[in-house]
């Protein structure tokens, strides 16, 4: 479910701009979900080989190039899917837990 939830995650940070690694591990920690680089390359490499992600290197004023990371319109569309799942599952914990 943590996988899921991961990846899930990371297409939303994507959806709101292109991101960096680092910039994407920050950011996931801001919102209390911990991830390391060892977790967050081969998702974004497999994300990236399934055609969800594209990415783009640019110049860095603090040291060398980055990798940019951004959603593809597969991404966009993967993204659809998954938010209309998580609305569902939402819905259901929700009733089931009585709130």
């Amino acid at each position: 479910m943590r996988k899921g939830m991961l990846e899930y995650c990371i297409l939303l940070l994507l959806r709101q701009k292109p991101a960096y690694a680092n910039e994407i591990i920050s950011r996931l920690k801001e919102a209390d979900m911990i991830v390391v680089e060892g977790t967050l390359y081969p998702l974004l490499t497999r994300l990236k080989n399934d055609g969800l992600l594209r990415y783009e290197w640019q110049e860095s004023t603090q040291g060398p190039p980055r990798k940019y990371y951004a959603l593809t319109a597969d991404g966009q569309a993967a993204l659809d899917q998954l938010d209309t799942a998580w609305q569902e599952l939402a819905r259901t914990v929700s009733y089931l837990s009585g709130k």
